[in-house]
């Protein structure tokens, strides 16, 4: 089955595709593409839903690889609020 795997940073991204068995885990996808060391990386989503590193992929299944957010989105929301206030103003 083919599975293709995404990991992103700020301005830019890898995607890569892999050939696995049926039945392939998430780890296992993970460790096929070369990934499996990422320290950056702390959890799995496939298609945008989280998953555990043991669940079962099927053919044409995209697993992305998360990383800690950055910042707080009600956060940086408030804070581009505050901003356009403030430029307003001007």
């Amino acid at each position: 089955m083919k599975i293709e795997l995404l990991r992103a940073w700020p301005r830019r991204f890898e995607q890569i595709e892999r050939e696995l068995p049926a039945g392939a885990t998430v780890r296992e996808a993970v460790v096929a593409a070369g990934w499996g060391d990422d320290p950056e990386t702390v959890a799995y989503a496939v298609f945008g839903q989280r998953v555990d590193a043991d669940a079962v992929l099927r053919d044409g299944d995209r697993i992305e690889l998360l990383r800690p957010l950055l910042a707080d989105p009600k956060e940086a929301r408030r804070q581009r609020v505050e901003d356009r206030r403030r430029l307003s103003k001007k």
